[in-house]
């Protein structure tokens, strides 16, 4: 075990590492010509890319990893594949095979684990202002086909470190609405360990839910925001390869309403958006994820239909990072 990460068991019984982008066992950097000169590698192996030999399946299927992505073609990729592949190969653990940790030393792997770092970011960013304005308000972070919910927790660490006294005394709140239950299940446990003593949240009180939830019915997100009385509360909801990837024009407006209508005027939202561009058509011929690329200027008329609009994107080479406030705010 490394010194300074804590960690927690999955389902299975297996210990991982829990992510804490603000520790540089797990923090990932890259300037923008870096970032470009890896895409255009990783477009140029994607076109060499021949039929995959039955060995190399072989291979997969006994792998941590390989089993997620080849569970995964014609699909999505599950919550607790999603989250080792943002562990980094260095952090996957004793389990780990060869073939997992190439793959998790690849270009979408690193990008995965820049995208969390964004979320953490914008998110925290996001909610400074409205947790510092009132004291005593609880925080109320949703997470929307969030798996393990390390973007929320991220979320929290950040404000933590940065903010000093921010937290202290809050009710804090973290809610998962997915429909796999396994990857929300080490997440809660996740939290349990962030927040022992001696733990990145430690001292802090961070309450953890999950319920199971299809985007196509927004209105069991308004049912479920009223309960959580997130109109009282300094809210923030983040989708990190969720809705605005893989739903439809439709789900994406209607989920956009329910928030727009449930939360308070001053609640964010983040999310990545694929992007319509190169790295993301190499990566469809390679995976068939049924992600929906975009542009950042059809994304945006979603979010005005929606009663949002976009207030900081960071682009990356498979997706936008996007933060949203109240268009009418």
């Amino acid at each position: 075990m490394k010194t300074g990460v804590v960690y927690a068991k999955t389902e299975e019984g297996v210990e991982l590492a829990v992510i804490d982008v603000t520790n540089p066992a797990f923090r990932v950097t890259a300037t923008d010509a870096e970032l470009a000169a890896m895409a255009e590698q990783y477009i140029l192996e994607a076109g060499k890319q021949q039929q995959v030999p039955e060995a190399l399946r072989e291979a997969l299927r006994n792998s941590m990893l390989g089993r997620g992505l080849m569970a995964a073609t014609g699909t999505f990729l599950d919550g607790m594949s999603t989250y080792l592949l943002k562990l980094g190969p260095e952090n996957l653990g004793v389990e780990a095979s060869p073939i997992d940790r190439r793959i998790a030393a690849s270009f979408p792997a690193f990008t995965a684990r820049l995208r969390l770092q964004d979320m953490a970011r914008l998110l925290a960013d996001g909610l400074v202002g409205a947790a510092a304005a009132e004291p005593e308000r609880p925080v109320c972070l949703v997470n929307i086909g969030g798996g393990a919910g390390s973007d929320s927790w991220n979320t929290v660490i950040r404000l933590q470190v940065e903010q000093g006294e921010l937290l202290v005394g809050r009710e804090i709140g973290i809610t998962v609405m997915d429909l796999d239950a396994r990857a929300p299940g080490f997440g809660g446990r996740a939290i349990e360990a962030l927040c022992a003593s001696g733990g990145p949240l430690g001292g802090l009180k961070v309450g953890f839910r999950h319920f199971s939830y299809e985007w196509s019915d927004a209105e069991q997100l308004r049912k479920l925001l009223r309960d959580l009385e997130a109109g009282d509360a300094a809210c923030g909801i983040s989708s990190e390869g969720g809705l605005f990837e893989y739903g439809s024009d439709e789900e994406i407006v209607s989920n956009l309403r329910a928030l727009d209508a449930e939360t308070p005027r001053d609640a964010v939202v983040v999310g990545s958006v694929t992007r319509d561009g190169g790295p993301v058509r190499a990566s469809l011929i390679a995976s068939r994820l049924l992600t929906r690329p975009r542009t950042i200027e059809g994304f945006r008329s979603l979010c005005d239909q929606g009663g949002w609009k976009v207030e900081e994107a960071i682009e990356r080479p498979f997706s936008y990072n996007v933060r949203l406030g109240k268009r009418r705010s």
